[in-house]
């Protein structure tokens, strides 16, 4: 069954609302209210689609329901249309005012006012439409597709603000760069899909160990960064450490029934953080770092460390 519109029809008078009823009930969803207050609860529990407000109620009249409602975080973005006996105006200019979309006059035709709230919420959708697009656009731009994680790009940017911060606040900060052993072979002998599940293995597994306020980058291939504000690099290292640890131990389940056991290499540097402009120094420390534990043997964590 399609699903249906939410229409909240606010009026004190109950011959109003079933009249209400009677037009739109087969096309939507109608929740009546017959005080203010109470239209106010509704909105604020339930999803409502669009609101049909009366403006002369006692109490709470039209004019401050709209106006709390448009206060309200959870129901700011809510639609309003007045339906109201009102024609002067100063009533008209008053219900934008207080943050209406439309003014209907009673008594009104039928097809007219279906038509204005056909027009407002194929509008209202095509706005939530186009905020979802946007928001595609922005984890498309930013994350890496396969992992989830932030990507080469947006680490870029993000490091570069992070930095900045350190510098400011006199914070240390340090890296970590990991990349999988023998990671060809794994795609030469189990194929490239399962070469794929062992890199979104590894992301699912820096994603859960760091920390909130690390930055987990799948920078490339089979190659990771961890950015960790306010470490140094013993702290460093030893988050490293228990990564390839849990990775050494962590057992990968392939579609074939069988499985396999993979492990990672890791530099680790601290970043100067007064004296570097960027992060590349870093990220070059801690390549050479990753490649002296590769050249070493692999599946063993190295600190690059100097006099600076």
């Amino acid at each position: 069954m399609e699903n249906r519109y939410t229409i909240l029809a606010v009026d004190d008078t109950k011959s109003n609302i079933e009249i209400l009823l009677t037009h739109l009930g087969k096309q939507y969803n109608i929740i009546p209210a017959l005080t203010g207050q109470k239209a106010l609860d509704i909105a604020q529990k339930k999803q409502i689609d669009l609101i049909l407000l009366d403006i002369v109620m006692p109490e709470l009249d039209g004019y401050r329901v709209c106006t709390l409602l448009k206060e309200n975080e959870f129901t700011r973005t809510i639609p309003v249309i007045f339906i109201t006996a009102q024609t002067g105006e100063d009533a008209i200019e008053k219900a934008y005012d207080a943050g209406g979309i439309d003014y209907v006059t009673k008594p009104f035709r039928p097809r007219e006012l279906l038509a204005r709230i056909k027009r407002e919420l194929t509008l209202q959708q095509l706005i939530k439409d186009l905020e979802a697009s946007k928001e595609e656009l922005r984890i498309l731009a930013t994350t890496d597709p396969m992992t989830k994680l932030y990507n080469r790009r947006s680490f870029a940017n993000i490091s570069s603000n992070l930095l900045g911060q350190s510098k400011r606040e006199s914070q240390d900060m340090s890296v970590l760069m990991i990349d999988i052993d023998k990671f060809k072979d794994i795609n030469d002998v189990y194929g490239h899909d399962v070469g794929d599940t062992v890199i979104i293995t590894l992301a699912e597994n820096l994603r859960n160990m760091s920390r909130k306020g690390d930055i987990v980058c799948r920078y490339g291939g089979e190659e990771f960064v961890l950015l960790l504000p306010n470490t140094r690099v013993g702290g460093a290292c030893t988050l490293g450490e228990k990564i390839r640890q849990q990775i050494e131990e962590f057992i990968v389940k392939i579609e074939s029934g069988g499985q396999l056991q993979f492990t990672v290499s890791i530099g680790a540097t601290e970043v100067d953080v007064q004296a570097e402009k960027n992060l590349e120094p870093a990220l070059k420390r801690a390549d050479v770092a990753l490649y002296q534990a590769k050249k070493g043997g692999r599946n063993q964590l190295v600190a690059f460390l100097d006099d600076r």
